[in-house]
């Protein structure tokens, strides 16, 4: 069990990086913009994240 969740940690780590490695620039607007969110739209997005992982969770199990 706790390979499997390093190696989940691992693979969010690798896409995390993905866009700051490969366009900084772009990664550095796009941040910009998410500080000008508003709070639930921040939430929005997070639960719109947590869904996805858990369709894909329940997809992949």
């Amino acid at each position: 069990m706790a390979d499997l969740l390093l190696g989940a940690l691992a693979l969010v780590l690798i896409f995390e990086g993905l866009l700051p490695f490969a366009s900084p620039a772009t990664w550095r607007r796009m941040f910009e913009q998410m500080t000008r969110l508003e709070d639930g739209q921040i939430r929005f997005l997070g639960l719109g994240c947590i869904s996805v992982g858990l369709v894909l969770l329940a997809l992949w199990h």
